[in-house]
């Protein structure tokens, strides 16, 4: 490496790094270090990037799926002089703050924390799999948007991945999706450095990562030296010339590069290197400034390249993007509206009202018309399942399959990979998307990780779950959730919906689309569940709630029946049998506890009132939690077992799960 200011840029990444890491006492210098050329190449020479408006449409992504290496992307975002709102997104005190709290600059990277930072990773995969939901709607967006002489999307995705994410399997759900989709638009670095926490990679992986990723039809190229700048830019060449595969590239490194005693040892990977090693590594880098130093021709040199180039690849965008509103103004109008994640006009038009019918309607059914009518009126809401739409009720009419052929489809098949789906939607909801999966409750397991992150990040993906319960029957225990509510419950910042009728479904679905800060879980009935009389019933607008009254009886009830999802119309039978015997009993419908939870205390009162201590909760899923509502003396009529496989009418009086026990619950709790 001859170019002097191309070395005193990479040293600056990594002499950041490490004086970042020694300072928290905590954290991992060792990648930073070996990938500083990598992120050096694709920065300042290849990527599509605008430092001073890193949210706009068309910037090309860079994703760092390996974020235990936090400060390789600290650093860029800091020397490239990434802004946020006209300040530095990362300033030198952030960086001095690494890992501490309320710093910019956490342990891993957090999307939600700083501009700049595309998705928040450190589960090792998990950014891998994003960046395809990235991919992916550039592709899309590009077919829906761009017009002869105006190609708004085009942009390209980049990502740093290492051995633990290749170990992942979720790495490999969505490296297979990637190669069958021909998402030319997709680059991994592939951080060879054959060092993992406990030692070396041989310890425990020996395949040749290469030759699968061939296997899943992806570019696959090699450089042998992470140092050689001119090999990784004639790699990323090759990238951006391919136009029928995702680029793969192998880079041979050294973790810890420089350091005396620690180079290529796992003893960089996860502490600091120490004053001593910091003190040796300097000197072979002939680095002689202070800690924290930062050249100011470093800066200069990254705003003369990437953040020139980047200014110029802008201001032509929003130049061509002023004429293209002139010309497409609905298409501009749907550009603006997804990415300041709102809706557009009509969004809620002809959505389906369902008549009262005691027989009913499956709620997976009954989501499906209701999806479907969204979908007509909100072009950027789609997604697919894992193998499961026609279970699942998740296929857009009249609508295209998204595929290598027709990058204009709304139909997603994301294959028997939930794990993989859950992530690609994430990196599409980070995209600016409204997307969705689906598959059976019981499959939520595989997902519950991307969950969680969608969560942490604030974004609004959409889980559509059926097959919710022991209603599944004849399939067994291995199909019927039971303590899967309860768990999803559990997560901080997601939002889980059961309905307890089709109308409450899309009241749901109404409340789900207005959220654009959280992901929400759906979960629906594989059997029919009648629809209420609403001329009868209170209103499912009360859905808004979280949880409302829908049948009450005149003054204060003796006795209050919660329930969700199918049991509700247990607990509206129960209501009337106990009226014609005299005892008063209020029906409380709580398909969403979270939101429910929101409400003010009184809204929450009103509905539960405290001086009512009569109450019985039916849920077909694990009772735990629910003594939140019924109180440490009220009944629960729930799951405390797995299921069993049977007919569904089998099913229900075994498990208690009929009119009578309700009623007898009720008067139990009377008797006191």
């Amino acid at each position: 490496m001859s170019d002097s200011i191309a070395l005193k840029c990479i040293n600056t990444i990594r002499t950041l790094s490490m004086d970042a890491v020694q300072a928290a006492n905590s954290g991992h210098p060792g990648t930073p270090m070996a990938m500083a050329p990598v992120a050096y190449e694709t920065w300042n020479h290849h990527m599509r990037y605008d430092p001073e408006a890193p949210e706009w449409p068309n910037r090309d992504r860079f994703v760092l799926s390996i974020g235990h290496a936090s400060m390789l992307l600290y650093s860029m975002l800091h020397l490239t002089q990434t802004k946020d709102d006209g300040e530095l997104s990362i300033n030198i005190e952030d960086i001095k703050s690494f890992r501490q709290l309320h710093s910019k600059c956490a342990g891993h990277p957090e999307s939600h924390v700083a501009a700049g930072i595309e998705t928040t990773t450190g589960p090792l995969g998990q950014g891998a799999a994003n960046s395809v939901g990235m991919a992916i709607s550039s592709k899309w967006q590009a077919e829906y948007f761009n017009k002869p002489d105006y190609e708004l999307f085009n942009y390209d995705v980049y990502v740093i991945a290492g051995d633990g994410c290749m170990m992942e399997g979720v790495t490999s759900e969505a490296a297979s999706l990637a190669g069958h989709l021909k998402l030319s638009n997709l680059c991994w670095f592939y951080d060879n450095n054959k060092i993992t926490i406990e030692g070396e990679t041989k310890l425990a992986f020996t395949e040749d990562v290469g030759a699968r990723f061939k296997g899943y039809g992806w570019n696959v190229l090699h450089v042998e030296d992470a140092n050689d700048l001119d090999a990784l830019s004639e790699a990323l060449d090759s990238f951006k010339s391919n136009n029928d595969a995702p680029t793969f590239i192998v880079v041979d490194s050294h973790i810890a590069w420089g350091a005396p005693t620690k180079q290529d040892t796992h003893d960089a990977h996860g502490s600091p290197l120490g004053e001593d090693e910091i003190a040796g590594t300097k000197e072979a880098y002939g680095w002689t400034h202070e800690t924290w130093h930062v050249p100011e021709e470093v800066p200069a040199h990254f705003n003369n390249n990437i953040g020139a180039r980047g200014a110029t690849a802008r201001a032509a965008w929003e130049s061509k993007f002023a004429e293209y509103k002139s010309e497409f103004p609905e298409l501009a109008g749907h550009l603006e509206c997804m990415q300041a994640n709102k809706l557009p006009e009509g969004w809620d038009a002809n959505l389906p009202e369902f008549e009262a019918d005691p027989k009913g309607v499956a709620g997976r059914s009954a989501s499906g018309k209701v999806l479907n009518a969204l979908a007509k009126n909100i072009p950027w809401l789609l997604g697919g399942s894992a193998d499961l739409a026609p279970s699942t009720k998740t296929l857009l009419d009249g609508e295209s399959d998204f595929c290598a052929e027709d990058y204009s489809g709304r139909n997603f098949h994301f294959g028997v990979r939930e794990h993989a789906m859950g992530s690609i939607i994430n990196g599409m909801a980070l995209s600016k998307m409204r997307p969705y999966g689906a598959g059976f409750l019981i499959f939520s397991d595989y997902s519950r990780a991307t969950f969680r992150l969608g969560a942490i990040m604030g974004i609004a993906p959409i889980y559509i779950f059926t097959h919710d319960s022991i209603g599944v029957g004849e399939d067994g225990p291995t199909h019927q959730p039971i303590e899967h509510l309860a768990s999803l419950r559990a997560i901080p910042g997601l939002s889980l919906f059961r309905p307890g009728d089709a109308n409450e479904i899309t009241e749901a679905w109404k409340v789900v689309l207005q959220n654009n800060h959280q992901p929400t879980v759906f979960a629906f009935t594989r059997q029919d569940m009648p629809v209420f009389d609403r001329s009868k019933y209170n209103s499912a607008e009360g859905v808004a709630n979280g949880g409302y009254v829908l049948a009450d009886s005149e003054g204060d009830p003796d006795v209050i029946l919660i329930g969700s999802g199918s049991e509700v119309s247990l607990c509206v039978d129960a209501h009337e049998q106990l009226k014609e015997e005299g005892i008063k009993a209020r029906v409380v419908s709580m398909p969403s506890w979270d939101l429910f939870e929101s409400q003010s205390q009184e809204y929450r009162e009103s509905v539960l009132p405290p001086n009512i201590t009569a109450r019985v909760a039916v849920e077909m899923a694990s009772t735990f939690g629910w003594e939140r509502y019924v109180g440490m003396t009220g009944a629960i009529i729930g799951m405390r077992s797995y299921g069993a496989s049977a007919p569904l009418k089998d099913m229900l009086p075994y498990f208690g799960f009929t009119l009578e026990k309700v009623v007898e619950a009720a008067k139990g709790q009377l008797a006191g």
